[in-house]
């Protein structure tokens, strides 16, 4: 029976997994014991993963207009319409929709064909809902879109902050770290502030029920209280404007804002300011708010004002929700983004140009995900090529999106289910591989980059989503 290493495709834990195939064909898992993001370690969904390996409800063939039709016409024929509408309207008229459950391979050839050589930016992913708030955080405080933590970061921190995480549930190997490190360091101590009594408070020394969306204003008073402790350290970037800023958020505004006691905030302060490591995990509840990336600042502020980044058990770590959604950050698939932490600015520009051979490449920004579908709805996109998510049931305003799409003349869909609410309103559908019979790379919550390799023969027709946008691309010309 042969046995393989590979990653899981849940979540932005990275876990990775050794997969075995019997000669029934039957597929069973266990923890990669060698893979430094899990250790061994499993949550319920990875130690399920060989039950989802069966080919019911697969899509196995290409679909044009609703019949199977071979490779080459799918092909031919997805080209010569979107081309049409290239002619007829011009490159801002056709979109991308990406997935962080795309391999970063197939997000570099989505991005390249779109951006480089259609010549528009309007590709975005599902990724945008949850982790574009990290991203421009990370940017304004460090010039680029980076992680500066590690798990080896969480297991040897002094404190460690739990904010809009419900890492119990959401990222569970992580929080299985986090508990193994708790036991193994009864003085590790943990924070969690989260409206909601969650099953990751289960672990916590503290836990702040503070009112919902009312974080930011508790880490911006956490920095006047590092500014009021004397605990800044010199070369604070930026300092002088966000200590201004935070310089009226006392402790008694702070409580007031966030419904909690004088004394629950004074206490969550004095436990910061005193903590030699800190380490602050964040996720959706801080990124999905209309002021999410000023929440992530706001985070980033403290760590940087207390000199807690930089050093081990130290740093502002937000946690990805997709397997992903941190090689698509990586190569460029937002339409914020140009490529490779790359940005829309003469210097990057020309250099991306010169890589890439082309001089088509979109020059300006496009259309981030709900702007996308606002924009097929108003009839000024044309043309969407939808992979790997559904965002019939994942975008808000699901009725708006299926009107949008319905009305749109040209929506490609590449996904491995044959029925979902958005393959619906596709008039070409292409089969792509799953997890199992897919090889690529995926990057993990902490930047780390594994393996996700084929122990499975493709079914039917199915393809490498990196392979059919290549050759739509070549039949394109």
């Amino acid at each position: 029976m042969q046995t393989i290493r590979t990653t899981c495709p849940y979540c932005g834990v990275g876990c990775g997994v050794l997969a075995s195939v019997d000669d029934a064909g039957q597929v069973s898992v266990r923890g990669d014991d060698q893979h430094p993001a899990n250790l061994g370690r499993l949550c319920v969904k990875g130690a399920a993963l060989g039950e989802t390996t069966g080919l019911a409800g697969r899509l196995l063939a290409p679909e044009v207009d609703g019949q199977q039709v071979a490779w080459p016409q799918a092909l031919a024929e997805t080209a010569a319409r979107l081309q049409q509408v290239i002619d007829q309207h011009g490159p801002q008229a056709v979109a991308f929709y990406a997935s962080g459950q795309l391999l970063t391979e197939d997000y570099y050839a989505a991005n390249k064909l779109m951006k480089g050589f259609i010549g528009a930016a309007n590709i975005d992913t599902n990724s945008r809902l949850c982790m574009s708030s990290a991203v421009t955080g990370y940017k304004r405080a460090f010039g680029a879109d980076v992680v500066p933590c590690s798990y080896e970061d969480v297991e040897n921190s002094d404190l460690v902050v739990l904010v809009g995480s419900n890492a119990a549930w959401a990222h569970p190997v992580l929080f299985q770290r986090l508990a193994q490190a708790k036991r193994d360091n009864p003085r590790l101590r943990i924070v969690v502030i989260d409206p909601r009594r969650t099953a990751t408070c289960e672990i916590a020394d503290r836990h702040l029920a503070l009112a919902p969306g009312s974080d930011g204003g508790l880490f911006v008073g956490l920095l006047n209280a590092v500014a009021e402790a004397g605990a800044c350290i010199d070369g604070f970037r930026d300092g002088s404007q966000a200590l201004a800023e935070a310089r009226g958020w006392d402790v008694a505004k702070v409580a007031d804002f966030c419904g909690l006691t004088v004394d629950e905030v004074s206490a969550f302060y004095r436990e910061f300011i005193a903590a030699p490591r800190a380490i602050t995990l964040y996720t959706m509840g801080i990124n999905q708010s209309a002021s999410g990336s000023d929440k992530c600042n706001a985070i980033i502020n403290v760590h940087l004002a207390s000199g807690k980044y930089g050093r081990p058990g130290c740093g502002p770590f937000s946690l990805t929700g997709q397997p992903n959604a941190m090689g698509g950050r990586e190569v460029g698939g937002l339409a914020t983004m140009l490529a490779a932490h790359m940005d829309f600015v003469p210097d990057d520009l020309q250099r991306l140009a010169r890589f890439w051979g082309t001089e088509r490449l979109a020059q300006t920004p496009g259309l981030t995900a709900v702007e996308l579908f606002a924009a097929i709805g108003r009839g000024e996109v044309k043309a969407v090529w939808i992979m790997g998510t559904n965002p019939v049931v994942s975008l808000p305003d699901s009725h708006a999106v299926s009107q949008a799409l319905a009305a749109c003349p040209l929506v490609i869909v590449s996904d491995v289910a044959a029925q979902t609410d958005t393959g619906h309103f596709a008039h070409i559908r292409f089969p792509a591989l799953a997890w199992g019979e897919k090889n690529g790379t995926v990057t993990n919550s902490e930047r780390r980059i594994s393996r996700q390799r084929s122990f499975l023969p493709p079914p039917g027709e199915a393809k490498a989503d990196w392979w059919i946008i290549a050759r739509v691309g070549q039949a394109l010309g």
